[in-house]
């Protein structure tokens, strides 16, 4: 269970205790280039991940965007490059508002991926439901493996 601490303020000490776990949760939160990056600027940063199938008929990209709008996603293919881009808007919050925990990320973000030359371009879709992104990306015709029926004749054929 985790203490719910106000922005800024430290954990108590476990009664002046050697804690490991303590320890490494700091570790797991220490960046070492922290100090090099002005504290305006720091803020978290929004980067949805996406998973990548291979089907038989096509490929199909995956992605978790809770909190954007259609309107605010640009999805497009040039080449043999697929570019997923658009923003998460941040909450407005009210001045008097205490904040105890601030681990959600918002912004604008661009992934991009390099497409195997076997995409049909004109065979894609794309749809947004519940923030999930699913984009289908099919195979052109001739790329796809062909099925070769077998003919028993009864003879060996030679090689």
């Amino acid at each position: 269970m985790a203490n719910i601490l106000r922005r800024g303020e430290s954990v108590p000490s476990t009664l002046g205790r050697f804690d490991p776990f303590e320890m490494i949760r700091d570790l797991a939160r220490w960046d070492p280039f922290r100090e090099m990056v002005p504290t305006a600027t720091r803020e978290l940063q929004y980067v949805p991940q996406f998973d990548v199938r291979e089907t038989k008929d096509g490929y199909v990209f995956k992605a978790d965007l809770p909190g954007i709008d259609e309107k605010d996603l640009e999805v497009s293919v040039s080449g043999n490059r697929l570019s997923v881009s658009g923003k998460r808007e941040a909450e407005k919050a009210d001045e008097s508002d205490t904040w105890y925990s601030y681990e959600r990320s918002y912004g604008s973000f661009c992934r991009s991926f390099t497409l195997p030359e076997d995409v049909d371009q004109n065979a894609c879709n794309a749809d947004l439901k519940n923030g999930v992104l699913t984009l289908v990306l099919g195979k052109k015709p001739e790329k796809q493996p062909k099925k070769i029926s077998i003919h028993s004749t009864g003879k060996a054929v030679k090689a």
